[in-house]
């Protein structure tokens, strides 16, 4: 099965181990990020949402407009707006990225930060909520005929949509999580799943539970799988396991006193289900399998992809290449320094992934071959 890589849509060079040097929308930055993943072999990146953060449909508007093949992942919470008023959003940015738009609904793992918005619903309530909107967003995108819903969370009459998607039947769904709720309405709604770096073992136990939440609610196919890792890379072991305790360093330089990296994630206490998968296996131990390490995810709290993976490019893409194996096909990476990590990771690491997952393809494939002549 072909892979895809996935990169961050970065409208500023602040990350967990350096402040920013501008403004939090910084218009060259964006797109000179977006540039560098579209030229070094990504296939798409991701625009965050944060309560406080650029609008991130807006940002993502600005780099359609200006680049030809980069495709967009836009993060998108559900209590943000109406469902219907979503739906246009979407159906006009993928007409203005020429049908290169997926999109990631965010259900919310904290309280405190969907309070920031006005959304004071209990977490099971905002699952059922974000499974109620992808099904509206899903029949807006397809419906040529207007339509009218009475659910849980929303009402309306007589709705359709005059702008219409590039893509048919529709662009992707994204969603992500590591509940037993996620797993319900992502198994339900999604193409995609997004899970964080865990160690081999607990990812093919998260892609199980994903397939029987898929099967549950009727499903024939299964989302597609996607894992998301920080990568730290360098040209030997040595100086790649040198730039890690580094690039630690600086995180718990940027943490002391137990200040907050951003105001939506605590230190020590995260909410959300999956950063508590992450410290619960920081917990076990530093190094895992090949090349996967917990101690940035440790040192953030479990902050989002926040496990790396350490070592030369050849190292680190054959543990991506392990993930592949138990059927991983989205491979989402970020560094620390974006832009030049960006790069080296393109550079180095893109290439090896794709020229193994090609002879893969090509084995099963002879091997397919075979099987038939002899049953022929």
């Amino acid at each position: 099965m072909p892979v895809e890589f996935l990169g961050i849509g970065g409208t500023n060079d602040g990350s967990e181990t350096r402040t920013r040097s501008s403004g939090v929308f910084d218009k060259d930055y964006t797109l000179r990020l977006a540039r560098a993943h579209e030229e070094f072999g990504w296939d798409r990146v991701l625009f965050a949402y944060g309560s406080s953060g650029p609008d991130p449909a807006q940002a993502a508007a600005y780099v359609a407009a200006k680049l030809d093949r980069l495709q967009i992942l836009l993060a998108h919470r559900p209590n943000v707006s109406y469902p219907t008023f979503a739906a246009k959003t979407f159906a006009t940015l993928d007409q203005l990225s020429d049908g290169k738009l997926t999109v990631h609904f965010i259900t919310g793992g904290s309280d405190h930060e969907q309070q920031r918005e006005g959304d004071y619903l209990t977490k099971d309530e905002r699952y059922s909520r974000t499974r109620e909107y992808i099904q509206i967003v899903k029949q807006a995108w397809t419906s040529e005929e207007p339509f009218d819903h009475e659910g849980e969370h929303y009402r309306f009459a007589d709705f359709v949509l005059d702008v219409r998607p590039v893509q048919q039947p529709r662009p992707g769904v994204s969603f992500g999580g590591s509940s037993p709720a996620a797993y319900a309405a992502g198994g339900a709604e999604a193409d995609i799943f997004c899970l964080w770096g865990e160690p081999l073992a607990q990812t093919a136990e998260q892609i199980e539970s994903v397939k029987a939440a898929a099967k549950a609610a009727g499903r024939t196919d299964v989302p597609r799988i996607q894992v998301a890792f920080r990568p730290i890379i360098a040209p030997t072991e040595e100086l790649a396991w040198e730039k890690a305790y580094r690039t630690v360093d600086a995180i718990k330089t940027r943490t002391t006193g137990g200040r907050r990296l951003t105001r939506r994630h605590s230190l020590t206490n995260p909410e959300n289900t999956g950063s508590q998968r992450l410290l619960a296996v920081a917990a076990e131990g530093e190094r895992f399998d090949r090349a996967l390490w917990t101690p940035t995810a440790t040192a953030t709290g479990g902050a989002g992809n926040s496990t790396a993976l350490v070592g030369t490019p050849e190292t680190v893409a054959q543990a991506l290449l392990d993930y592949y194996d138990l059927g991983v096909d989205i491979l989402s990476a970020r560094g620390y320094d974006m832009l030049g990590d960006t790069i080296d990771f393109g550079r180095h690491v893109i290439p090896i992934v794709r020229e193994e997952v090609a002879k893969r393809d090509a084995a099963k494939a002879t091997s397919a071959r075979e099987v038939l002549a002899v049953d022929g």
